[in-house]
């Protein structure tokens, strides 16, 4: 799978990939921006070619016949959105039960345009004690970049500064949809 997925991604799709992921048991990955199913094709391209196991979740919908199966396989897990659980601490266990945990979320919770993140992911990544890794999908520069891990800390308008900052100017599928102002 891996030289598969590095033929069509670099070969076949002409992108390119900037950084690498951390060599570390535990980190939540963000993506952004999320404007189009595409992404998950590069989610999963990109994946491959690092060799790191990332898990993902996705909306209940998506796990059902005919494809449920596919992403399952991938690594998928469904939420039910309907539900008003604890999602922070029901996944922020999962990183105290696991030794090896590497989670990907799409922290603007939806395709459309948004100028503001969900935050979640900020106190998933704060009560497991995990570094938050983002990744950048951009279709303009045909580039996807990974940046260092972001260990939060007890600022959060300071945390997300950093996090607003690595994303401004990138592209989604989408244009018009890209995450900010």
């Amino acid at each position: 799978m891996h030289r598969l997925a590095k033929f069509i991604y670099f070969r076949l799709m002409g992108w390119k990939l900037v950084g690498s992921f951390p060599d570390l048991n535990k980190y939540l990955v963000i993506v952004i921006p999320h404007t189009h199913w595409m992404d998950f094709i590069i989610g999963i391209l990109v994946r491959a070619i690092s060799r790191q196991e990332i898990n993902y979740v996705g909306k209940k919908s998506l796990f059902r016949p005919p494809f449920g199966w596919f992403f399952r396989m991938t690594g998928g897990a469904p939420v039910d959105r309907e539900k008003h659980s604890n999602m922070v601490e029901s996944v922020a266990g999962i990183y105290q039960e696991r030794e090896v945990f590497r989670l990907c979320l799409a922290p603007e919770g939806t395709r459309k345009k948004v100028t503001a993140l969900k935050t979640g992911f900020y106190y998933i990544a704060k009560s497991a004690e995990v570094p938050i890794v983002m990744v950048a999908f951009d279709f303009a520069k045909k580039t996807v970049t990974i940046a260092e891990p972001l260990y939060v800390t007890d600022n959060i308008n300071l945390d997300f500064r950093k996090i607003r900052t690595f994303f401004k100017g990138v592209k989604g599928k989408i244009a018009v949809n890209s995450f900010g102002d």
